[in-house]
């Protein structure tokens, strides 16, 4: 919300905890769409994000992303 307009575009790999399929997302400004991808089988599980945008502060946006991974 509050970086909305500052966002140009974002898209991303997600490993989802108990899911066995890429979680695949892309958004422009506030607009967000996602959709399931492949599973990942005997591939590595990643996490992938890009975000393009002006303005964007790389630290907090790391700190906010390794606040929800999920705990082994």
């Amino acid at each position: 919300m509050e970086k909305g307009q500052d966002l140009y575009r974002m898209k991303g790999i997600l490993s989802l905890r108990g899911d066995p399929n890429r979680f695949i997302f892309q958004g422009v400004h506030m607009t967000l769409d996602s959709t399931v991808g492949s599973a990942w089988g005997d591939s590595p599980r990643i996490n992938k994000l890009i975000f393009i945008g002006k303005n964007l502060d790389r630290e907090a946006l790391n700190e906010g992303f390794q606040a929800c991974l999920a705990k082994t």
